[in-house]
């Protein structure tokens, strides 16, 4: 127990060194500014309402009542890794995935590394949820996640695979999409697997009660018309 404290309170100590390191040339207070002035921006009022709940129910079930980080979700990506011997599940919210990709790297070759990242991660998600609206942390989450064949945001995936804005998509294209982020060089690469995604997209959308059976196995049939 003495050793476990120990531990954790040195990645700790280093996650914070990480995350000093980091908001001293990006800060938090000035991400929401940075990203929108990116190219090809989509507003969070502008995204099709299925999309959101299809990255919620799939990525982050409880984003829009945790406080940056889901304990549950962290538990069960740990039993999970203890399973399998390996660091396969990091139970990350979309807070923290956004802090990561905007912030720190995603080297996961040593314990060292990925457990202090993961606690400097933390950090800026506490903090990201302190200065923005979840809406504004969705918005910029769905701007920045890469999404395959070169496509960083929803803008940029929406035309590149569908030639629409992300306003214009169908249902279908808005669930394909939303399965992407989850091995998007992999779901690119084959669309087959892609459309398996869409099915587990699917599926968490019923078991959250955002879909009926109905309503999910119509937008599955529509899925089989998608041109890619």
């Amino acid at each position: 127990l003495l050793g476990g404290l120990l531990a954790g309170g040195w990645f700790f100590y280093q996650g914070r060194q990480l995350y000093s390191s980091a908001a001293s040339s990006y800060p938090v207070a000035s991400m929401y500014d940075t990203i929108c002035a990116r190219g090809s921006y989509t507003s969070y009022d502008a995204l099709p309402q299925i999309y959101i709940n299809a990255v919620i129910c799939t990525e982050d079930e409880h984003f829009m009542t945790h406080k940056g980080i889901d304990p549950g979700a962290i538990a069960r990506a740990l039993l999970a890794d203890l399973r399998t011997h390996s660091l396969a599940e990091g139970g990350s919210t979309l807070t923290q995935q956004l802090a990561k990709n905007e912030l720190f790297t995603q080297d996961k070759r040593q314990m060292c590394i990925r457990d202090s990242r993961k606690a400097a991660e933390m950090l800026a998600a506490f903090d990201l949820e302190k200065t923005y609206s979840k809406q504004q942390i969705f918005e910029m989450y769905a701007n920045t996640i890469y999404f395959g064949s070169g496509y960083y945001g929803i803008a940029e995936a929406a035309e590149g695979y569908f030639g629409k804005e992300p306003a214009q998509r169908t249902d279908a294209e808005a669930i394909y999409l939303a399965g992407m982020p989850n091995a998007p060089s992999t779901y690119a690469s084959s669309p087959e697997l892609a459309f398996k995604r869409m099915q587990v997209v699917l599926k968490r959308m019923v078991k959250c009660r955002v879909l009926t059976q109905q309503q999910a196995d119509a937008i599955a049939a529509d899925a089989e018309n998608l041109t890619v």
